[in-house]
């Protein structure tokens, strides 16, 4: 009996190790990972929005809204710290995102099944899992926070949460997308401090896994440099999420553009000071 005590113990302190906590917002919770603390304006926000402050080994890492009908994010945002590292190999989910009474963990769905009697079927309510990523053609899972931008283990792993991913057109992800990530970037922010970056996803008219999840229109990136105190930079970049191609753009220019895709309200992704030509 003692030595079962004993098992739980180490069993439960292990699956507080990654926490996730979703908030009623960023500028309380977590708003380092926008520029001046100001994250992006109303304009892109779904019908049923929850906003994740991505949290992992006591903590933050990146926050992300994300759209609880369409099961994907609208967009993560974070510090561009790009470093040499694995790619690592387990995905997680947000047990809280089926309600607060869950752990403010990322976990592995195994974990969820095994220790939280929860099922896929439950679970799937709420977010994407991974058999809904299973068996695609011409897709894969794209990640909007993409982990060769984070400099340690820890923050890298926090990236591989489904709530970060989107059905992206696999050559896309494989070609433009990923020189934009990797060269491109590395390009654009030389001679900055400070990078902050915001990835979204717009939703499309199609969808994954029977309608469960959405496949984006587009896939969209904005970045905002701090070169010194008194000096700024900016740069975007859009996609169509089914060709191979990646047209970078001002971040005045994708703003408008996302204006347009949304039909809502203009968008404004960053602080003022940030410039847009």
């Amino acid at each position: 009996m003692l030595r079962l005590l004993l098992r739980l113990q180490i069993s439960a302190s292990c699956l507080w190790l990654g926490r996730s906590e979703v908030v009623t917002s960023f500028e309380s919770s977590c708003p380092q990972f926008f520029f001046r603390e100001t994250p992006p304006n109303e304009a892109l926000e779904p019908e049923n929005p929850a906003w994740i402050c991505q949290h992992y080994k006591n903590q933050y890492y990146f926050a992300t809204l994300y759209d609880r009908d369409k099961r994907i994010p609208v967009y993560s945002a974070y510090l561009y710290q790009p470093g040499p590292g694995k790619r690592p190999k387990t995905w997680l989910v947000e047990p809280q995102l089926m309600g607060s009474v869950y752990p403010k963990t990322m976990e592995r769905e195994w974990t969820l099944l095994n220790y939280f009697n929860v099922s896929l079927e439950q679970l799937s309510k709420s977010q994407a899992i991974l058999r809904d990523y299973k068996n695609l053609t011409g897709l894969n899972r794209g990640h909007l926070n993409p982990s060769s931008h984070h400099n340690d283990s820890s923050s890298r792993v926090a990236t591989f949460t489904l709530t970060n991913i989107v059905p992206q057109d696999e050559k896309l992800n494989s070609g433009a997308w990923k020189n934009y990530e990797q060269q491109t970037m590395m390009k654009m922010t030389q001679g900055c401090n400070n990078t902050y970056v915001i990835v979204g996803a717009v939703p499309g008219n199609n969808y994954i896994a029977k309608g469960k999840v959405n496949k984006p229109s587009h896939i969209w990136s904005g970045a905002c440099c701090e070169v010194d105190t008194n000096h700024r930079k900016a740069w975007a970049v859009i996609a169509e999420n089914d060709k191979n191609q990646a047209q970078l753009l001002t971040l005045g220019e994708l703003e408008d553009v996302l204006t347009d895709l949304y039909g809502r309200d203009q968008v404004s992704l960053f602080d003022s000071d940030c410039p847009r030509e």
